[in-house]
């Protein structure tokens, strides 16, 4: 377990199609904000302008530091097609400390 609980997170965004949630992943990559994104179909029920939806959609599930969150969310809302996102980040309480050590290497500046 890492002595810097909290220090990690996954941050999860929703996205409407599998290009959309590629593009952001690899945006967030490639810009060290992220160390990796897993994105699996989802079913999401939501209210939206005071309808209730049924929508597929692609969640992303993005292993960072939440140190990064502020200019993670800042680029995730600059190419997101939703006029408001999902982006909640969710600590890591524990983890294998080889693998905290990787994301804080891939997302080094």
């Amino acid at each position: 377990m890492s002595d810097q609980t909290g220090h990690y997170g996954v941050i999860l965004v929703t996205a409407p199609s599998q290009q959309e949630a590629e593009m952001i992943a690899e945006t967030l990559i490639g810009a060290k904000l992220a160390a990796c994104a897993t994105i699996l179909p989802v079913q999401s029920v939501y209210t939206w302008q005071g309808e209730v939806h049924h929508d597929q959609e692609w969640q992303l599930l993005i292993k960072s530091e939440l140190s990064r969150f502020k200019e993670l969310e800042t680029k995730i809302r600059q190419i997101h097609p939703y006029e408001v996102p999902e982006i909640i980040a969710v600590p890591i309480v524990a983890g294998s400390q080889p693998y905290l050590t990787w994301i804080s290497q891939q997302v080094s500046p």
